[in-house]
């Protein structure tokens, strides 16, 4: 048998549990002895806390006037070690490796969007010997076979400078 944690028992003695951790435990303590006393020994110490709860008699005034001199006191030794202000033209925003590791970022942003901006086509690198163009006159072909079964071929037409595509699929 697993026993609540300590957590848990004293949540439940101050009912402070969610109502399926509360079933839980209820369900657990009507066969456990040994938490019950656990959660009653909880229940008597919050008992005992709320007499205890009354504030002494403070004197109000003397500690708001401490109060009060001790942020004087702060505000002073502030005033004390405080530097003259810097003025934001006057310091240099980059600065030696700070302002080369900002160019290089540019740098390699500029080239990244050139890079994607035109990306370079893809060419199928393997030929298939079962598919063959009859168009022996054909230029720039590309072969491209799928994992689905289909081998095409795109190519451009010498005679009329037209692209044809051609797509097999098979079953």
């Amino acid at each position: 048998m697993k026993h609540p944690s300590l957590e848990t028992l004293a949540l439940h003695a101050g009912n402070d549990l969610g109502w399926l951790a509360k079933w839980r435990t209820a369900r657990h303590l009507a066969n456990c002895a040994e938490c019950a006393a656990e959660v009653s020994a909880f229940e008597d110490l919050r008992d005992e806390a709320a007499d205890h709860r009354q504030l002494p008699d403070i004197q109000w005034n003397r500690l708001a006037s401490e109060m009060q001199a001790n942020i004087r006191l702060g505000v002073a030794a502030g005033e004390c070690v405080r530097e003259a202000p810097v003025r934001l033209m006057e310091q240099p925003v980059f600065r030696g490796v700070r302002m080369a590791f900002a160019v290089a970022s540019i740098v390699a942003m500029l080239a990244a969007g050139v890079a994607l901006q035109h990306p370079a086509p893809k060419v199928a690198q393997q030929r298939n010997d079962g598919f063959v163009l009859m168009n022996a006159g054909a230029q720039d072909v590309t072969y491209s076979v799928s994992a689905k079964g289909s081998v095409g071929a795109r190519y451009m037409d010498p005679e009329t400078e037209q692209v044809t595509m051609t797509k097999v699929y098979v079953e």
